[in-house]
């Protein structure tokens, strides 16, 4: 007996005709993930997508492996048997009870594609669900609310066994590549990596812009963001991640702006740099953690007037949502614990005591005409780095 993942998708069901281009994605996305050296072979049919792992691979590593790539709905182990139902009741029945612990129910489903088979779905459910029982006393058989589901397929050359109480449940979404490309503003905080998850979810490829203000924030709060990066990474593949120093064009706005403008003009500068980098990327919109309301910078004006800055579509995938909403995604995806951590952030220095939270565009444009905001947008991206971010 050897065995297969079965990975089941939600939405690309609902593509049509170009279903098929989504799945491609799909499965090309599942093997990046997974690595040339874990799939021996991949195949599609009836809206489930086969994968056989290289000899030797545990299958439970491959599953971890490519649990986290966006457009999988599941991920289930099968055995395979030959299409002998002796061997299917004998082996079947045991490899399903393996996984059946923490079962007390459990109804048959079967599905017969191969139609010369000699015993059709009613008769294969019926003789399963007796070897099940004939296996494990302690189970019962619940056709209207069962605790599992064994299923049976009969294929053209082999049959599958397999139960729903051994699924893996998967992120859903649609895959990475799938909806463009847009450039996250990532900072050490809870937010924005949230966002960039969200995005990525809905298809988005990713790449992303830090803006570091040394020596006001320290090397190990820039490795923090690295690191958050790299959680992200293994949700989307990896992504080219700009670091650009902004601590000379915070002085600047510091010492020649009203300090209740403060935050207002550092954001738009902020999307004006990363809106050219975007540009140059052919990056097609821009992705921020904003949520309305949460600060000042946040409210519905500040939001219009930070707008005005960038002529690309700026999208706050939390734009609705509460703050325990955030951080219980953050918890689910793992980039909480590192967002705590308490290294300085760029967009902590300089703050206002008293921030305005209900500026009128012309009043930002008059404070923001004491800069020379071109020569500073430019130096800006004189000295930026760039990081090639992997998941670890």
């Amino acid at each position: 007996m050897r065995e297969i993942l079965l990975v089941k998708y939600g939405e690309i069901i609902l593509k049509g005709l170009n279903r098929n281009k989504f799945e491609d994605m799909l499965v090309g996305n599942i093997r990046r993930a997974a690595g040339d050296e874990w799939i021996a072979s991949v195949r599609k049919s009836q809206a489930i997508i086969y994968i056989t792992p290289c000899e030797g691979r545990d299958i439970d590593a491959l599953a971890t492996r490519i649990s986290k790539v966006f457009g999988i709905a599941s991920i289930t182990r099968a055995g395979v048997f030959e299409k002998d139902m002796d061997t299917i009741l004998e082996k079947g029945s045991e490899y399903v009870v393996s996984f059946m612990d923490n079962v007390k129910t459990f109804k048959v489903e079967a599905k017969r594609s191969d139609k010369k088979f000699p015993y059709n779905s009613p008769e294969i459910s019926r003789l399963m669900g007796g070897a099940i029982l004939s296996k494990c006393h302690r189970l019962k058989v619940n056709v209207n609310e069962p605790d599992a589901i064994v299923r049976v397929e009969i294929r053209d050359n082999e049959a599958y066994v397999f139960s729903d109480s051994a699924v893996i449940k998967g992120h859903g979404g649609m895959p990475v590549r799938s909806n463009g490309r847009a450039t996250l503003l990532i900072s050490g905080g809870i937010d924005s990596p949230v966002a960039g998850y969200m995005m990525a979810k809905r298809g988005v490829e990713l790449e992303a812009v830090h803006f570091t203000s040394p020596p006001y924030t320290s090397e190990l709060a820039k490795e923090k963001v690295v690191s958050l990066a790299k959680i992200i990474a293994q949700y989307t593949g990896g992504f080219t991640m700009y670091v650009v120093p902004f601590t000379e064009q915070q002085l600047a706005i510091r010492d020649n702006c009203p300090e209740e403008h403060l935050t207002i003009i550092m954001r738009r500068m902020m999307m004006k740099v990363t809106e050219k980098i975007a540009k140059k990327n052919k990056s097609m919109a821009l992705i921020t953690g904003e949520s309305l309301g949460q600060v000042a910078s946040q409210t519905i004006e500040a939001l219009s007037v930070t707008n005005a800055s960038t002529e690309m579509n700026v999208l706050r995938p939390l734009i609705g949502m509460d703050k325990e909403e955030i951080i219980q995604i953050a918890r689910k995806i793992g980039t909480f614990e590192t967002s705590i951590l308490p290294y300085e952030d760029c967009c902590t220095v300089f703050v206002p005591k008293h921030p305005t939270t209900r500026p009128k565009l012309e009043n930002i444009l008059k404070s923001e005409s004491k800069l020379d905001m071109d020569y500073w947008v430019n130096k800006a991206l004189e000295d930026t780095e760039w990081i090639r971010i992997e998941a670890e």
